[in-house]
């Protein structure tokens, strides 16, 4: 299969794997990376058009210092234009971590008997959701291991248990999944329980660092990981998220990788992913870093930024893994959502807090262990617009229809307004006085820049019931 990188129009390739690691380094290999071409690419970007592989490959081997702040400087345009100054939030919530695959980066890999093996109970999961909600969080990522534990059936359980769970005004309006791969029944299975994203990381796209990493369990099998959440798609299952780990393999590969991904699926199912993720390696229980591939703080700064421009409309998740500097310096080039008052050890959000973290009990090392009111305090400070909105999974506007909605440029009129309701409720309901006077100021500030008079007043009612009590709602 030779893919077209001028139309992304290929014959039906679904389950089929799609990634030539002798294409991809042809691209990277023939880049013609001048100033001239560059500019031409950017343009073409900042015009909303997703980029192709071999322009993708020009501004990855886009080297000099004067090309990379050029990048740099048209990922921030291209994120106000497309995204504004919001910013979404979350946390994550480990609900099992026993494995059956060996992945050797992976704190929780089968052969670490150092590891402390938990599944949540029922009461356990449902402490640690009310501790998040008391703490103001809306929306939660479910992480699991892969383990015959984890059926989809015990999945859709916990997603149905963590959405009964009410705090006051408190709930979680959105469950996203991070787990294995699933069978087309098994995805089928999940979606009735009202999953937002189901996340699927290949990890690293390249197969023969692949076969290094993982040497044992379901998880060795390259092309069913590959291909997973076309079987997702094939479920009905339109919400989907990617990720590769950078640091197990050149990062300028994995980028090309992400996005013959994300084109696979649009060529395949009409839409691209919802969301990609881009963590960079981290210390776990039993591994040592590989520094051949490790990726510099410099590099992953241009990485988001040439991820930003190559996929204009899908959304760029920013992990606490990183340093809160480095998460303050990469929301400007294209980071849509970020994890905040993260806690990744089992039952955490529920226990009295430690002072220092256990790679006996967690699958990797995290960087910012800032709460979420000192994260919303801080993009409050940057003029950033802090969203738990989830309106879109109300409206059915998900998948191939969250595209028809987003592509033409509409997402700052509904998602501003949402995240300006979102962020009203936070503040009556979880913020401190110092958090709530400048929550309100910068609510005031982005009512104005609406411009226009009947959603600027549709917006001050809709605060004004808040403030009377109302809760949930959205445009």
């Amino acid at each position: 299969m030779k893919f077209n990188p001028e139309t992304y129009s290929i014959p039906d390739q679904r389950e089929v794997p799609f990634i030539d690691s002798d294409e991809i380094w042809s691209y990277l290999n023939n880049a013609k990376s001048t100033n001239e071409r560059v500019n031409e690419i950017i343009a073409k970007s900042l015009n909303k058009k997703r980029l192709n592989l071999e322009e993708v490959a020009n501004l990855i081997q886009a080297n000099t210092p004067e090309q990379i702040e050029i990048i740099k400087a048209a990922a921030r345009k291209l994120k106000e234009k497309v995204y504004g100054k919001r910013i979404v939030l979350f946390a994550p919530l480990y609900v099992g971590n026993y494995c059956i695959n060996n992945c050797e980066y992976c704190g929780f890999k089968s052969s670490n008997k150092e590891a402390i093996r938990k599944t949540l109970s029922k009461k356990e999961l449902i402490s640690n959701v009310k501790a998040l909600e008391q703490n103001g969080q809306k929306r939660l990522i479910l992480v699991y291991g892969e383990h015959p534990k984890y059926t989809p059936e015990y999945i859709a359980e916990t997603v149905k248990t963590v959405y009964d769970v009410k705090t006051g005004n408190g709930e979680i309006r959105r469950v996203n999944i991070n787990a294995a791969p699933l069978t087309i029944d098994g995805f089928r299975t999940v979606k009735e329980a009202g999953i937002g994203t189901y996340q699927v990381f290949q990890e690293t796209y390249h197969p023969e660092a692949y076969k290094i990493y993982h040497k044992g369990g379901r998880k060795m099998n390259f092309d069913n990981r590959l291909v997973s959440l076309d079987r997702a798609q094939e479920a009905g299952l339109d919400d989907v998220g990617i990720g590769a780990l950078f640091g197990l393999y050149d990062w300028r590969f994995e980028v090309m990788g992400l996005v013959r991904h994300t084109n696979h699926l649009e060529a395949c199912y009409n839409v691209g992913p919802h969301t990609i993720s881009f963590p960079r390696l981290q210390d776990a229980s039993e591994f040592k870093l590989n520094p051949d591939y490790l990726v510099s703080d410099d590099d992953f700064t241009r990485i988001v930024a040439i991820l930003r421009l190559a996929v204009p409309y899908t959304g760029m998740i920013l992990t606490a893994r990183e340093k809160a500097h480095i998460r303050q310096e990469v929301l400007q080039y294209g980071c849509s959502q970020i994890d905040a008052g993260t806690k990744i050890e089992m039952g955490a959000y529920s226990e009295v807090e430690n002072n220092h973290q256990d790679l006996k009990k967690e699958q990797f090392l995290i960087n910012d262990d800032r709460s979420l009111g000192e994260v919303i305090d801080e993009l409050l400070e940057h003029d950033y617009l802090p969203s738990f909105c989830t309106a879109c999974y109300r409206k059915g506007r998900t998948g191939e229809h969250f595209m028809e909605f987003s592509v033409p440029g509409f997402i700052k009129r509904f998602c501003t307004p949402n995240a300006i309701l979102t962020l009203a409720e936070y503040i009556i309901d979880y913020a401190g006085e110092e958090t709530a006077a400048k929550g309100w100021k910068l609510i005031e500030k982005n009512i104005e820049s609406l411009h226009e008079t009947k959603l600027e007043s549709s917006v001050r009612m809709r605060v004004e019931r808040i403030k009377q009590g109302e809760r949930d709602l959205y445009f």
